[in-house]
């Protein structure tokens, strides 16, 4: 069987917050930022490390760590996801929380940067264990959090379902309705319709959007796709509909090929009837490792799995003239340098990724107002954002002569010293 195998760096969430660090000090050079303003950016807002005692369904006593980094709220309310994984830690929240805040920006919307995480494999814990973690956890941040302070989100191992649980927790704990403290919620508790889609789906649309101005047709072009979770699963769906042969695809369970195309529909399919929710026993396909996913011979790269996956060590070998970042920080700063030299364009996490932030925004604000759009507003208004978001970048990347991470950059922290210089610093 051939097991993924994920580059492992001996602190992976620490060359992440470097790595987003190293892209700050890039932008503000460029910028010409202001000394204090800089030093200002390069650290967060506010941090909470929690301890979490949860009962066991056995009666022992388990303790987990948790983390809620606010980076920045000088255009709003902090925004960002909350993860469940065995591999976080404060720096690979306060890398995350930062690149929040840019992405926000990026993309124009009145928010700020934040995240959240806890230190725990969720598989080894039951559904009622998790639920439990889930409200302990929210009841330890809920002093930081609110729909005009920070609003939580999903993101690695946590769904609409955790979302639903943070709701209850805070609504039995202030004892007011308050579906708008998080996004990604089920429809039915005041979600958006597209949430769960929006990030896969903005993924594709600048994947497409740059084949389209490369002149190269979808049915022209192989992909292959690390990752098959809400992100990568969504993203492939779309560019095979759009007409791109997907010809590699991998989840936890390993890695699946075929020159021929994948049938994502079926892959899809196969993922949602496993206990596992894994593409493991996926049939008709080649067995691969990731290193050789990521290898592929392809036309583009979906990284959109975790964070530093291609680093100095594998970048060598990567083969793909083109990478959308589906995952926050799969390329590292080393990597990045050693590709942009190789003339490879890479579309920014910041960017490809946004997607989600978006569509997050418009439930924030369809929960505050309690009025609800349709789907295919949704659709639209997600379109527009992340086209206009795409043609400034881009637009930077030439005035600038510098690489899409770069402009990405230069465009966010921009918006964000000037909303800090326009408030004035309090007090």
């Amino acid at each position: 069987m051939a097991v993924l195998q994920m580059p492992s760096p001996t602190n992976p969430g620490h060359e992440l917050l470097q790595s987003a660090l190293a892209q700050l000090d890039r932008a503000a050079k460029a910028l010409g930022l202001d000394a204090g303003l800089h030093r200002y950016l390069r650290q967060a807002e506010r941090t909470l490390i929690v301890a979490l005692p949860v009962t066991c369904d056995d009666g022992h006593l388990e303790v987990f760590t948790g983390y809620r980094v606010q980076h920045s709220t000088a255009r709003g309310p902090g925004k960002g996801g909350i993860r469940f994984h065995q591999s976080v830690t404060l720096d690979e929240i306060s890398g995350l929380a930062m690149l929040m805040t840019f992405k926000c920006a990026v993309t124009d919307l009145p928010l700020g940067g934040a995240k959240g995480g806890v230190a725990v494999d969720p598989r080894r814990l039951s559904r009622n264990e998790v639920q439990r973690l889930t409200k302990r956890y929210t009841a330890a941040i809920l002093p930081i959090i609110g729909p005009e302070q920070d609003i939580p989100a999903p993101d690695v191992n946590t769904d609409e379902q955790t979302m639903a649980w943070i709701v209850d927790t805070v609504t039995m704990m202030t004892g007011k309705h308050s579906p708008e403290v998080v996004t990604g919620k089920p429809v039915d508790l005041g979600g958006s319709r597209g949430r769960t889609e929006a990030t896969g789906r903005g993924v594709a649309f600048v994947t497409l959007e740059v084949l389209r101005r490369q002149g190269t047709r979808p049915d022209a072009t192989r992909v292959a796709v690390q990752g098959f979770g809400n992100v990568g699963s969504v993203t492939a769906k779309a560019l095979a509909q759009a007409g791109c042969k997907i010809v590699a695809i991998s989840d936890v369970s390993g890695g699946y090929a075929s020159a021929a195309g994948i049938d994502i529909e079926r892959a899809i399919e196969h993922a949602r009837r496993n206990a596992q929710r894994t593409l493991e026993g996926f049939g008709g396909v080649s067995r691969i490792s990731n290193a050789e996913l990521l290898a592929s011979d392809v036309d583009v790269l979906i990284p959109a799995a975790l964070e530093g996956q291609i680093t100095g060590e594998n970048v060598s070998e990567i083969r793909a003239p083109i990478i959308v970042e589906g995952a926050n920080g799969p390329v590292t700063a080393e990597a990045d340098r050693m590709l942009a030299d190789r003339g490879v364009l890479i579309v920014p996490d910041i960017l490809a990724n946004a997607g989600g932030v978006v569509v997050s925004y418009f439930e924030w604000v369809q929960s505050r107002a309690q009025f609800y759009w349709e789907l295919e507003e949704v659709e639209t208004r997600l379109e527009i954002y992340m086209r206009r978001a795409m043609e400034l970048v881009l637009a930077k990347a030439k005035a600038y002569d510098c690489p899409p991470r770069e402009a990405a950059f230069i465009v966010a922290v921009d918006r964000v010293a000037s909303a800090i210089s326009k408030r004035g610093i309090f007090p």
